[in-house]
């Protein structure tokens, strides 16, 4: 077996097509940014919601009108499942999929897990006019966002590899520190 300073270099190809898993709440980002960032690493590019959709053949407010937000949960679990078996792939999840602990340890064991964090008076503004997002039909979307944040926001964090705010930043300048870190993450691999 080749060897490269103490490593295999089968290890370090494995590590190489690990999954990039961009996580957050909506409307910071995850869908433009995965794909910039899909494009960059040549990995495919892959939004939960979107392949839900394309399994169901529904968009997700029908799905929650439907079968409820359990009803999607289910599905999405079975989609983050199969996601998470692939390789060198950038996944955009939903932002509710990190709540279920089986999608955490299905995402974290094959991925790069990529926090996009933007304050919830952003993700209001980036939202407010967005009228696909199940959980924002209320009469009240920005105290929704706050409630969200606060339940997930301690999720986020906790599984994250890397955290990055999209606040201030534009989606190419937010890829370039992803692969930044991506990189200097890989060599620091191959020098273990």
């Amino acid at each position: 077996m080749l060897r490269y300073r103490g490593v295999s270099i089968w290890t370090v190809r494995v590590k190489a097509k690990k999954n990039v898993v961009l996580v957050g709440p909506m409307g910071t980002g995850k869908t433009t940014i995965g794909k910039l960032l899909a494009k960059e690493l040549q990995f495919e590019f892959v939004d939960s919601d979107r392949e839900i959709e394309a399994r169901c053949g529904a968009d997700i407010p029908w799905i929650f009108d439907v079968e409820g937000e359990v009803g999607f949960r289910g599905r999405e679990k079975s989609v983050i499942a199969d996601l998470s078996q692939r390789d060198a792939v950038v996944i955009a999840t939903g932002g509710g999929a990190v709540v279920d602990p089986d999608n955490q340890i299905a995402l974290k064991e094959n991925g790069f897990i990529v926090y996009l964090h933007t304050s919830v008076e952003q993700q209001y503004q980036r939202t407010r006019k967005d009228r696909k997002r199940p959980l924002l039909r209320s009469e009240d979307p920005l105290s929704v966002l706050k409630k969200l944040m606060s339940v997930r926001e301690p999720i986020y964090r906790s599984i994250a590899d890397l955290i990055i705010s999209t606040d201030s930043k534009r989606p190419k300048g937010v890829v370039r520190d992803i692969v930044k870190t991506l990189r200097a993450s890989r060599e620091e691999t191959v020098e273990r």
